[in-house]
C-alpha cells in the first residue's frame, strides 16, 4: 500500500532543510502538531503523518494483530522515514510513540540521525524498582473502563492526561480527538499502549537521543524521565517547565525550542 496514503503523510517546511519527523501518541493524529511545526518549518523539512485507525489514515490497512503491538508501528515509522527521506531523519515521538521511534532505531538505526522522545515511558505499571506511575489495579481499571464505555472514559481522561485545568479548552481539544478514535481500534491501541514493557529495548539505542519530560506529567511522571535518560546511553534530558502529558500543545514553543536546539547542535 502507499505509504503517504496509508498514513496521511504531510510534508512542508524548507526542501533544503533537515527532516524532522513528527509521531503523535494515543487517541491523537497529525493535528496534535499544528502549533509546534509552523515554529520548525522556516529551518526543516518536516514530516507528519497519522498512525494507521487515526485522524485521516487509510483504516483499511488497520489489522488487529499487527497493531497489537509498538513493533507494528514501529515498521511503519521505519517506512514513513524511508519514503520520504533520502537521509537520517531526527524522529520526535510523543508519548507512545517515543516507543515507536526506540524500536525502530534498534532495527534501522542507520534511518535515523537523532531521537526526541517527548514525555515518553517505556512501561506505565510500577515494577520492582521501578515507578511508572500507575499500579496493575490502576491499569486494569483503566482498561475496563474504556472497553465498557469508550466515549465515557475519553471525557474522564483526557482532561487528566492533558493537565491545564484553567485552560479546559486544551482538555476539550483531546476530548475530541479521542473520540474520534474508532472505538474498537482505540481499544487495541489504548492497550498497545499500556499494557507494553520496552524498558529492555532502551539500551540499544545507539544514535543521539533527547529525552524531554514536562516537570508536571500525570502519565509520565518525572521518575519515568529519568529511568528512560539512564538506560539510554548518552541521551540527554530536559524538564521543560508546562504540566500535562502534551506540552505540544500546552507548552508548544517550548518544545519547538528544545526539539530544533537539539537538532542543530553539532
Amino acid at each position: 500500500m502507499d505509504v503517504r496514503r496509508r498514513n496521511r503523510v504531510t510534508v512542508t517546511g524548507r526542501e533544503d532543510g533537515p527532516v524532522v519527523v513528527l509521531a503523535h501518541g494515543f487517541g491523537c493524529d497529525q493535528t496534535m502538531w499544528r502549533l509546534v511545526t509552523p515554529l520548525l518549518e522556516d529551518r526543516f523539512r518536516v514530516v507528519v503523518f497519522d498512525h494507521v485507525g487515526a485522524g485521516g489514515s487509510d483504516v483499511s490497512a488497520w489489522d488487529p494483530e499487527k497493531y497489537s503491538s509498538v513493533e507494528g508501528y514501529a515498521r511503519d515509522v521505519v517506512e514513513v522515514c524511508r519514503e520520504f527521506s533520502s537521509a537520517p531523519v531526527t524522529f520526535v515521538g510523543h508519548s507512545v510513540s517515543s516507543m515507536m521511534g526506540v524500536v525502530a532505531s534498534v532495527r534501522e538505526p542507520n534511518l535515523f540521525d537523532r531521537l526526541v522522545l517527548l514525555t515518553p515511558s517505556p512501561r506505565y505499571i510500577d515494577d520492582a524498582g521501578y515507578r511508572g506511575g500507575f499500579s496493575a489495579a490502576d491499569i486494569e481499571e483503566l482498561m475496563d473502563s474504556l472497553e465498557s464505555n469508550y466515549l465515557g472514559w475519553s471525557a474522564a481522561m483526557a482532561p487528566v492526561i492533558m493537565g491545564n485545568p484553567e485552560r479546559p479548552e486544551l482538555g476539550e481539544e483531546l476530548t475530541n480527538s479521542f473520540c474520534r478514535t474508532d472505538p474498537e481500534i482505540a481499544r487495541v491501541f489504548a492497550r498497545t499502549t499500556f499494557l507494553s514493557d520496552n524498558r529492555a529495548d532502551l539500551s540499544g539505542v545507539t544514535v543521539p537521543c533527547l529525552v524531554v519530560q514536562c516537570a508536571r506529567d500525570a502519565i509520565a511522571p518525572p521518575e519515568v524521565g529519568a529511568f528512560v535518560h539512564e538506560r539510554i546511553p548518552g541521551s540527554r534530558l530536559v524538564t521543560l517547565d508546562a504540566t500535562g502529558h502534551c506540552p505540544q500543545l500546552s507548552a508548544p514553543r517550548a518544545t519547538a525550542h528544545a526539539i530544533a536546539s537539539f537538532v542543530l547542535e553539532r
